[in-house]
């Protein structure tokens, strides 16, 4: 059960109508959070904003998939891990680290697990990181630029996976057969 609209172009608001335009044909479909921040047109602009954004940031298809789903499983959010696992798929990123990342189990490349290590620094500690975990991102090859991207990056998780939270956004059909559940380990 949802507890926020989910609309679709017909429904939204005259603002987001556009912007919902805009999602139909980058992707075919709606997506069910993009339905959702169609509620309140400056939400959904921005969250395209940023995707795109962060999507054209440094990162390369790995990196990104690190940024988004160690951010998703941290949140808990039902909706954007089984999402970002069929984008990952879709980018051809290998699925041994998305299963790792979907499973909270380590990284087997050094340099893409201190990217989750920071992310997930940032995350929990609200941005407050210690010298000594900079030190220890550089030393994996990052820079100040990646330091940056990744709040970037949490930034647009934080409008969707709060959102799916309180929306209770319902999984797309597109992505169902990888529906996951925090602390459910995939075999």
């Amino acid at each position: 059960m949802t507890t926020l609209k989910i609309h679709n172009i017909e429904s939204a608001p005259e603002a987001s109508k556009p912007l919902l335009e805009k999602s139909q044909k980058a992707y075919g479909m709606i997506p069910g959070l993009h339905g959702v921040l169609a509620g309140a047109p400056g939400a959904l602009d921005a969250y395209q904003i940023i995707h795109e954004l962060f999507v054209n940031s440094s990162f390369n298809e790995e990196e990104l998939t690190v940024v988004w789903q160690s951010i998703n499983v941290e949140h808990a959010c039902h909706y954007c891990v089984p999402a970002h696992t069929g984008i990952a798929k879709m980018m051809k990123v290998d699925e041994a680290i998305t299963a790792a990342l979907r499973n909270e189990t380590p990284l087997e490349n050094p340099k893409l697990e201190a990217l989750r290590t920071m992310t997930l620094t940032i995350v929990r500690n609200r941005g407050n990181v210690t010298a000594q975990d900079l030190e220890a991102f550089y030393a994996a090859g990052y820079e100040e630029r990646q330091v940056l991207e990744i709040i970037l990056g949490v930034s647009q998780k934080v409008i969707s996976n709060y959102t799916n939270h309180i929306a209770n956004t319902p999984v797309d059909a597109a992505f169902k057969s990888f529906a996951w559940e925090k602390g459910n380990v995939a075999k």
